[in-house]
């Protein structure tokens, strides 16, 4: 399985969603591929958000070697799912889907910890405090994306 995570600037939330899906897919002993990507190209090549860094870390999860990437066309091919963080990554990432195919790839990551509720998870980037409540948010989501696809 390949798994693609994808949020704006693919420093805070993807890289945390990354992390806490690699950590979890290999709890499982799944031999996954996981990536994460951002819509927007300011942060390529960059390291993750050192608050993304820290949280992660406080939870067992060393996210400090990922580096920002942009999402690419290619990426329909490459993964298996995609799983955006927000409504506006939703339609960035949909934008460049050119079969239905490649549509059905797409999901926001919260429908498996809420489904039918189109939730976001919030961008902490301006908000210090808002780190650990998206690392919560993402670790429940990814345990039921695990739960749901292996079962």
């Amino acid at each position: 399985m390949r798994i693609l995570l994808v949020c704006l600037g693919n420093i805070c939330r993807s890289p945390l969603a990354e992390g806490i899906l690699r950590h979890k897919a290999a709890q499982r002993n799944l031999d996954w591929q996981i990536d994460s990507a951002g819509t927007g190209e300011w942060h390529i090549g960059h390291s993750p958000d050192q608050r993304s860094i820290a949280t992660a870390l406080r939870h067992g999860i060393d996210i400090s070697e990922q580096r920002g990437r942009l999402f690419q066309k290619a990426d329909f091919e490459r993964f298996d799912k995609i799983l955006v963080m927000d409504s506006r990554n939703l339609r960035d990432v949909l934008r460049l889907a050119k079969t239905d195919e490649q549509r059905a790839k797409v999901e926001r990551i919260l429908q498996y910890s809420h489904p039918g509720e189109e939730r976001s998870v919030p961008d902490p980037y301006l908000d210090d405090d808002g780190f650990e409540a998206v690392f919560v948010m993402l670790n429940v989501a990814c345990e039921r994306f695990l739960d749901h696809t292996i079962s």
